[in-house]
């Protein structure tokens, strides 16, 4: 089974992918720590004229297996993931990887920006998950003071919408729900409720396939 959750940063895609995979034992892989380590790989060349050779080297060159994911979750690498998965030829070099991972013998669950409409659009189940923009700067401050970092949550909302916006007008990308995802607003929603509402819609995705 192939889960595919899409959605913004810090709509709470990754947590409940994680849940998911834990869930239905499954691996799972959140993409967006993939384009954060390339990101972070040419941080020092933000300027050079060559900027995007480079970049497009280092997704060719990204071992998978060897990511910091605290050097990843900090705010510089969101930004700079940004700026990277707007080079169509950094998500071709990292678009196989994560098709090869998702068609792995049992499925997967993988999260990200174009899961569902570009990576796997055969998966079983198709999450795009959302929150209000404001809601979603707090738990990115929470996240980080729980890692005893100090955070500027106004800042914070500026980056998340600041990425909204080069998300939706990534002409790399396709950050839109695919026609036959479901969506689930976690506004509202805790991740004790938020990973209840994605079950459920997974277990009613298996029995309209069951029939």
């Amino acid at each position: 089974m192939i889960i595919a959750v899409d959605g913004p940063a810090a709509s709470g895609k990754g947590t409940l992918a994680s849940g998911l995979a834990a869930e239905y034992r499954l691996p799972h892989l959140d993409t967006g720590q993939l384009y954060r380590a390339v990101g972070l790989a040419v941080a020092p060349y933000l300027e050079a004229p060559d900027f995007e050779a480079r970049a497009v080297e280092a997704a060719r060159a990204l071992d998978p297996t060897h990511l910091d994911p605290v050097r990843l979750g900090t705010a510089e690498a969101a930004v700079l993931a940004s700026r990277v998965a707007r080079i169509e030829d950094v998500r071709g070099a990292l678009r196989q990887f994560q098709r090869d991972f998702a068609h792995q013998s049992g499925g997967a669950v993988i999260d990200g920006r174009d899961i569902g409409t570009r990576i796997c659009p055969d998966a079983d189940v198709k999450l795009f998950i959302t929150a209000e923009t404001g809601v979603r700067a707090d738990r990115r401050a929470s996240q980080l003071q729980a890692r005893g970092i100090d955070v500027d949550r106004d800042e914070i909302f500026r980056q998340i919408a600041a990425r909204d916006e080069n998300d939706r007008n990534n002409p790399a990308g396709a950050f839109y729900p695919a026609p036959d995802a479901h969506l689930l607003d976690t506004t509202e929603l805790d991740i004790e409720a938020a990973l209840r509402a994605a079950i459920a819609i997974v277990e009613e995705a298996k029995a309209r396939k069951a029939r």
